[in-house]
């Protein structure tokens, strides 16, 4: 009776071997023409014997059920997380050995690279940050989509996301840089970056391109760190963002991205007093940064260092003369001195000796107007839809008599409300 029990069960781990086989064989069959509704329902037919089939017909049957779902995806996060599901299945029975494993982690790389791009194109950082995690969690040696998959879910707000990320980032020591082949194109003179050696061999040869050289890139630690800092001070852990950047400074301490990453630490604390220094080294390291001579003028106009802003902000349109967010706070430095004034006037009487003064007062607020309105006219003239600012400049004509230019003003900022 043994016997025969032994030979029937022989009977059927052959039977159902011989169907694993068959079904994988078309699948194979239907993928290579096309047909992939047929080879997925083949695989599903596959698929409930897979627990009594050998390594090697598993590893087959994971390999073309990612090659499947691959193809079916499209541009489907869910559909390209089952492609990769499957893929990391077949490296892990296969021990990493499978060329044809590796070809299709590769080739499903490359879509889910590609469809992150057009995600990213579009302002869907969810879904661009998403794809970018998954080919990262299929091929961890290309650690560049894990921090692109970072800033996606930073750009998303995904706060959770993003600071998991950039942890891994940190701990991997990942700094992006790397050495890229470059050269000049003659025609434009600008620096290409090429792919290859011989892709750019061949382009010196024609004669469109000299000077080749090797660049090396930036490093993006300094900007991992700030992020992180800033997400830690986001969910309330002031600590944790401090000791982070401690630890940073005191690796790089010349680093000018970490300097800066400490001062935006030092803003979101309300930290004015240091924010300042901390801007002033950095623009030690970057002399010629508008946007630095900013900021130093606005963390000036918070501790009330109305002269030393006003000073920044003009360095800033020196170094610029197109930024105009410098204009709109030298325009604000500027109307500032009008409330003092309006005060005044409107705590007088009505003497003789008040009326001369609320003329004086009125000559005074006249001249703060006329004083601020060439950084406004140039804002508005840049073609602005801030609204507020529109605003501010229709009522400054209206104070000061110039009543077309006011009625200009007034039909564009009326235009605007009825849009909103």
């Amino acid at each position: 009776m043994k016997k025969h029990s032994i030979l029937a069960a022989l009977f059927m781990v052959t039977a159902i071997s011989f169907g694993q086989k068959k079904e994988l064989k078309k699948a194979e069959k239907a993928l290579a023409s096309g047909d992939i509704t047929e080879a997925m329902s083949q695989l599903d037919m596959a698929e409930s014997m897979m627990s009594g089939a050998d390594t090697n017909q598993q590893v087959q049957f994971y390999t073309l059920k990612g090659e499947v779902q691959s193809q079916k995806a499209g541009d489907d996060i869910d559909k390209l997380k089952m492609a990769a599901d499957a893929f990391l299945k077949a490296k892990e029975l296969s021990g990493d050995s499978d060329s044809r494993v590796e070809e299709g982690i590769q080739n499903l790389r490359v879509n889910l690279v590609n469809s992150a791009i057009k995600d990213q194109n579009t302002k869907n950082f969810d879904r661009a940050a998403k794809k970018l995690y998954t080919s990262y969690t299929i091929s961890k040696k290309d650690t560049s989509d894990l921090y692109y998959a970072a800033g996606n879910a930073l750009n998303n707000k995904d706060f959770d996301s993003a600071l998991k990320y950039y942890e891994i980032l940190n701990d991997l020591g990942y700094s992006g840089i790397k050495t890229e082949l470059v050269a000049t194109n003659k025609i434009s003179g600008e620096v290409e970056v090429f792919n290859s050696e011989v892709e750019r061999n061949l382009m010196l040869k024609s004669g469109e391109f000299i000077k080749p050289e090797a660049r090396v890139t930036s490093s993006d630690r300094g900007e991992i760190l700030r992020n992180m800092t800033l997400i830690y001070l986001e969910q309330g852990n002031e600590e944790k963002a401090k000791a982070l950047m401690k630890v940073a400074r005191s690796e790089n301490p010349d680093d000018p991205s970490l300097v800066r990453a400490e001062a935006d630490m030092a803003y979101k604390m309300g930290d004015m007093v240091n924010y300042k220094r901390l801007i002033k080294e950095v623009v030690a390291l970057d002399p010629e940064n508008p946007e630095l001579y900013f900021n130093l003028g606005v963390s000036s106009a918070e501790l009330k260092e109305f002269e030393e802003a006003m000073t920044y902000y003009e360095k800033a349109l020196e170094l610029d003369d197109t930024y105009n967010k410098a204009r709109i706070n030298i325009a604000t430095l500027i109307l500032k001195d009008e409330t003092a004034i309006v005060d005044e006037m409107n705590n007088l009487g009505t003497s003789r000796a008040d009326n001369q003064r609320y003329d004086v007062l009125k000559e005074q607020r006249n001249n703060v107007y006329h004083k601020a309105l060439p950084y406004l006219e140039t804002v508005v003239n840049a073609g602005t839809d801030k609204i507020e600012i529109l605003r501010t400049l229709m009522n400054i004509y209206s104070q000061t008599g110039e009543d077309v230019k006011y009625k200009e003003m007034k039909a564009i900022v009326q235009q605007m409300e009825g849009g909103q």
